[in-house]
C-alpha cells in the first residue's frame, strides 16, 4: 500500500468525490460514506453533451491517460489527440471503482465509524454498487446525457449495468471482450485466485500489515489470472519452449522456461501496485454479475429505445468468447435496437482490447464519428 500511495501522488490530475450520506448496497447493507478517485480528460463543452464515460477493467485506475504525468496511463493506446477518444473533442471520464485500491473507498480504507482499516468489515460490493456510486459523481459534474459510455472486461460489465438502469442518459456504448454474466468458467477461476491469497499465510484474514501483505498468495493469484487474458497463439509466439539464461535442461524446480520467468514477473509486479483485500472483492463482484431476467438476457433490454450500441470482441479470447458478445447482440436486436458487432481477428486473447490493434482503433473511430456532439 506504500507503494500504491505513492502511484497517486504521482499524478496531478487525480479529483476526488466524497459522498457524505448513507449508501444503500445490493447486499441490504450501507456505507456510511464513500469516496471516488477520478480523472478526466478534455473539456466539457457548454451544452454538456460531449462526456464520454470509461470503466476500467479489475486491476485499473483512473489514470486511463498519461496526460501531464509521469505514468502510462492504462489505455493511451486509445486514448488522446487524434485516437478513437480524442480529448481534443471529448470531455472524458475515467473514476476507480468502489472497492478498488486507487484513491476511491475499500477495504484497505480508514473507517471513520470504527476507527480503522475497513479489511474485511468492508462490506461486500457488486458491479450495481459502482455504477451507482460512480452515477452519483456524473449527477454532481452536472451531465445529464453522456454521449457515450465505454469499457473492457469488467468494465464491459459495467456499462452494461449502466446503460440497463440509466437508459435515458446513454446516447451509445461500446463493449469490448465482456459479457452479460460470469459464467461457471469465470466463477472458477476467480475462485483459486480468492483460495491462493487465502492460502497466505500473511493475510491473516485479512488482517495483514503494510509491511507484511500476502505477496505470495497475491502473486500467485496473479499469475492464474495473467494466464487467462493471454491465448495459445500469443504465449507460443512471445514464448514457445524457450529455457531462460540456459542452454539445456536444469532438472530442477526452477524458472527454466521464459514463460514461468514472464508469469513470476507478472505477478511480482503486480504485489507493488494492488491490494489483495481488493482483488478479493473486485473478483467477486466478478461473480454476482448477472443482468438476466429469470436466466433471460431479451427482457433486460426491452425499456431502451434511443442508444447506439458497438459489441467488439476478439477471436482469441477465451476468458469472455465471442459466444458471449454475439448473446448479447442477438438480445438487442431482439429489442430492435442499433447495434453493430464485430470480431477481431487478432491474438493476443482476452487483452486485446489494451494494445495496438488498427482495427480496434477504426472501428471504435468510425462509430463515434457517426454520432453527432
Amino acid at each position: 500500500m506504500i507503494i500504491i500511495e505513492f502511484i497517486l501522488k504521482d499524478i496531478p490530475n487525480l479529483k476526488y468525490f466524497e459522498w457524505n450520506k448513507i449508501f444503500k448496497l445490493v447486499s441490504g447493507e450501507s456505507l456510511q460514506n464513500f469516496k471516488l478517485a477520478y480523472e478526466t480528460y478534455g473539456v466539457l463543452n457548454k451544452e454538456k453533451s460531449n462526456a464520454i464515460l470509461i470503466f476500467h477493467a479489475l486491476s485499473g485506475s483512473s489514470h486511463v491517460y498519461r496526460d501531464n504525468s509521469n505514468m502510462d496511463g492504462w489505455w493511451d493506446e486509445m486514448v488522446g489527440p487524434d485516437k478513437p477518444f480524442n480529448i481534443e473533442k471529448y470531455f472524458l471520464i475515467c473514476v476507480n471503482v468502489l472497492g478498488g485500491c486507487y484513491g476511491s473507498t475499500g477495504p484497505s480504507s480508514y473507517d471513520q465509524k470504527n476507527n480503522k482499516e475497513y479489511r474485511l468489515d468492508f462490506p461486500m460490493i457488486t458491479i450495481h454498487d459502482m455504477v451507482n456510486a460512480i452515477k452519483l459523481l456524473i449527477d454532481h459534474i452536472g451531465i445529464r446525457k453522456l454521449f457515450s459510455i465505454t469499457g473492457g472486461s469488467i468494465g464491459g460489465m459495467q456499462a452494461l449495468d449502466w446503460v440497463i438502469h440509466y437508459p435515458e442518459m446513454t446516447r451509445s456504448v461500446i463493449l469490448m471482450a465482456t459479457a452479460a454474466y460470469a459464467t461457471t468458467f469465470n466463477i472458477a477461476f476467480n475462485e483459486v485466485q480468492r483460495q491462493s491469497i487465502f492460502s497466505d499465510p500473511n493475510w491473516n484474514n485479512g488482517n495483514y500489515s503494510k509491511e507484511r501483505p500476502p505477496i505470495n498468495g497475491l502473486r500467485l493469484a496473479r499469475q492464474i489470472g495473467h494466464i487467462t487474458y493471454l491465448s495459445e497463439d500469443s504465449m507460443k509466439k512471445k514464448f514457445g519452449r524457450n529455457l531462460q539464461n540456459n542452454p539445456k535442461l536444469l532438472f530442477q524446480f526452477t524458472q527454466e522456461f521464459e514463460v514461468e520467468s514472464y508469469l513470476h514477473y507478472k505477478g511480482t509486479s503486480f504485489t507493488e501496485r494492488f491490494d489483495a483485500n481488493s482483488y478479493l472483492y473486485i473478483t467477486k463482484a466478478i461473480d454476482y454479475f448477472d443482468i438476466r431476467k429469470n436466466q433471460k438476457l431479451i427482457p433486460a433490454f426491452n425499456h431502451i429505445k434511443n442508444t447506439k450500441f458497438l459489441i467488439l470482441s476478439f477471436s482469441s479470447d477465451w476468458l469472455y468468447p465471442t459466444r458471449q458478445s454475439k448473446e448479447i447482440v442477438y438480445a438487442l436486436k431482439s429489442n430492435e435496437i442499433d447495434v453493430s458487432f464485430a470480431e477481431i481477428d487478432i491474438n493476443y486473447g482476452h487483452d486485446s482490447f489494451l494494445i495496438d490493434c488498427l482495427d480496434l482503433k477504426e472501428i471504435t473511430f468510425n462509430f463515434l464519428n457517426n454520432i453527432k456532439i
